[in-house]
């Protein structure tokens, strides 16, 4: 598949058959995937892959965030299970971290670069016909899910990818062309 036919087919999955991925693929793919610009080569990215009955690490943390943050106390256990019962019908969750410079141009350029490893890695991902959405929810910043995944004080959570094959691909959403949105200089 072109390049070009790759981008605009990818599409963000949010529902996945019920079937593996195989861990050594994805460890391939993103083994290309950090061949991206990295100002001054500090790749600052970490991965956290989990799946099989290492799901359940995640949906528990996230169901003890949920039910502390319910107010209420009768919809606890409910809300509680709901989002476990969705962390479990992900295949594959690949936590992306990256190591925050205390230097903001640095980290700024180190966001950049590894957002840059997410979009490769989604690409390589779509084609070999695996689907991925990334998601930033909030509880990725809370200490219960943090400590669960022995993420660092110094590492901020730049997103879980939910990765699976697609039970349903959505369709295109329109784009704005970007002759609509560049200003454009020359020496005249």
């Amino acid at each position: 598949m072109e390049l070009s036919q790759l981008l605009r087919e990818r599409r963000s999955i949010h529902v996945f058959e019920d079937r593996p991925v195989s861990p050594e693929l994805v460890m391939e793919l993103l083994d290309t995937a950090v061949w991206v610009p990295n100002h001054r080569m500090t790749q600052p990215w970490r991965f956290i892959l989990t799946y099989g009955e290492g799901r359940r690490k995640i949906a528990e943390a996230v169901r003890k965030i949920k039910e502390s943050k319910e107010p209420d106390p009768s919809k606890k256990k409910e809300v509680g299970q709901k989002f476990y019962n969705k962390i479990m019908s992900i295949p594959m969750i690949l936590t992306v971290l990256m190591r925050e410079d205390p230097n903001l141009i640095v980290r700024e350029e180190d966001y950049a670069s590894t957002s840059c490893v997410i979009h490769n890695f989604s690409l390589l991902a779509w084609e070999k016909g695996i689907g991925m959405v990334w998601e930033t929810y909030g509880w990725l910043h809370e200490p219960i899910f943090r400590e669960t995944m022995g993420i660092q004080p110094v590492e901020k959570v730049v997103g879980n990818l939910h990765i699976g094959y697609p039970a349903k691909i959505p369709s295109a959403q329109p784009r704005i062309p970007a002759a609509h949105l560049i200003t454009v200089f020359d020496q005249a």
